[in-house]
């Protein structure tokens, strides 16, 4: 089991997990819109992501976004994506990508890393609350199209 940041030279086992990942979340098959957008992520710098290898094999990822607090006057990454293909979840892939995040998030001296999960989503928060992360009781989040 291997995490390395992603480049475009894997561009196409990335794009293949993205669609993945968006095809779980119910939206079209698009591979070559996939890596388009990835493509255009790390070109302009826009995301930091990180892909989970086993054996070589590219297996899962995790990427995070740049947002800022105001209040602490520093960066806080957003963990916006963390995908285990379904043949090599229960490894611990997924906690390794999510422990890659918070370590990259220590080394740009980040005030910390934000993500987001589905209510239903059982497993994702009980690997989240494993790490570290506590639940936000004390803001609601707004969404506006």
């Amino acid at each position: 089991m291997t995490i390395h940041k992603a480049t475009l030279d894997q561009l196409e086992e990335l794009g293949a997990l993205f669609d993945l990942y968006r095809v779980f979340y119910e939206q079209q098959t698009d591979i070559e819109g996939a890596k388009g957008f990835l493509k255009e992520r790390i070109m302009n710098e826009e995301s930091v992501i990180f892909l989970a290898f086993d054996n070589g094999i590219a297996v899962g990822f995790t990427q995070l976004y740049p947002t800022f607090s105001s209040v602490k006057m520093k960066r806080t990454w957003v963990l916006n994506d963390l995908f285990v293909n379904e043949k090599a979840r229960g490894k611990g892939f997924g906690e390794k990508l999510v422990n890659e995040a918070i370590a990259f998030a220590n080394e740009t001296g980040a005030s910390g890393v934000l993500l987001e999960t589905a209510q239903d989503n059982v497993n994702a928060q009980r690997l989240y609350e494993k790490i570290g992360f506590v639940k936000e009781e004390n803001y609601f989040y707004f969404y506006s199209v």
